[in-house]
């Protein structure tokens, strides 16, 4: 009797687009397919922690019902390490979806940060699952680093995008990973927002990060240079070109079994407010590649 293939899952960065991680791990569980561990980079780590605790229903119940509103309620201003200080983000993430520690987990998970002193990679697989996934979320120049044990941590996706070797290490046989990067690479966003932030100090934030807004309608004249990017559209912009080439690189010497890439490209690292095509893209990704996905677990 042959041995069952142990599954890993390694869930990249990739920020708001993390969000179609929430709709490739619902399709796979509605092929009955559940990974035996599951590794992840920044947005991959809230999402996957959250699945790992068996919390992925209510993340995705949270996830659809964000606005801009929202979103802004949850930001914190700072000026020491970051532009944004992520309490208040990370105390709402505690509460709601991975107050545990990594060995109350229902699923074994791991998160891949980065050491801001020596550039080296550090693997989160003990400890409070929340401080870890705060560590790999530490989007650098926008969020504080983070302290653990007498070093400051940053997001993993400076070194390792998408674990693919944390999985193995983890123990898994056949590795699933997810790449967020593969359609956005230099991508600026030119769609009208929904809607507007506040009428308070949180907006002339929000002005200063977020692109202004702009009327679809409205065409560049021939010659017309577009609107300069704003701060965080030029700041998640260059990561994300960063990111692309490290884990190209880090793919072609670490290859997973199957590689997702969801169709992402027309939806903004911050637009956090556009969960539901990142989550039905996330289906849709797992359904195209669902007979390369039975080829290597043998059962299909």
């Amino acid at each position: 009797m042959s041995k069952r293939l142990k599954l890993g899952i390694a869930l990249g960065g990739g920020s708001a687009r993390g969000w179609a991680h929430i709709g490739v791990l619902r399709a796979l569980e509605q092929e009955g397919i559940t990974p035996d561990y599951v590794a992840g980079c920044s947005m991959g780590a809230m999402v996957g922690a959250a699945f790992a605790a068996g919390n992925i229903e209510k993340l995705e119940t949270w996830a659809l019902s964000l606005d801009w509103k929202r979103i802004v309620k949850l930001l914190d201003v700072g000026l020491q390490g970051g532009l944004i200080k992520g309490a208040r983000l990370v105390e709402f993430f505690h509460g709601q979806f991975v107050e545990c520690q990594f060995n109350e987990l229902a699923i074994p998970f791991a998160t891949v940060a980065t050491d801001l002193a020596t550039g080296r990679e550090v693997w989160l697989r003990e400890g409070k699952v929340s401080d870890a996934v705060r560590a790999s979320c530490t989007v650098p120049g926008l969020f504080a680093p983070v302290m653990c044990e007498g070093r400051y941590l940053i997001d993993g996706s400076v070194v390792n995008p998408i674990p693919v070797s944390l999985c193995r290490a983890m123990g898994a046989d056949v590795v699933i990973a997810v790449s967020l990067s593969s359609s956005v690479t230099g991508r600026f966003m030119h769609e009208q927002q929904e809607a507007a932030p506040p009428q308070d100090y949180r907006q002339r934030l929000m002005n200063m990060l977020l692109p202004r807004r702009r009327d679809n309608r409205t065409a560049l004249k021939d010659g017309d240079a577009p609107p300069q990017p704003a701060m965080l559209e030029t700041v998640l912009g260059a990561i994300d070109i960063m990111q692309a080439r490290i884990a190209r690189s880090r793919l072609a010497g670490e290859p997973p079994d199957v590689l997702i890439t969801p169709h992402l490209g027309q939806m903004g690292s911050y637009e956090y407010h556009r969960a539901a095509p990142a989550i039905d893209e996330g289906r849709d990704a797992v359904t195209r590649l669902l007979p390369a996905i039975g080829q290597a677990l043998g059962i299909y």
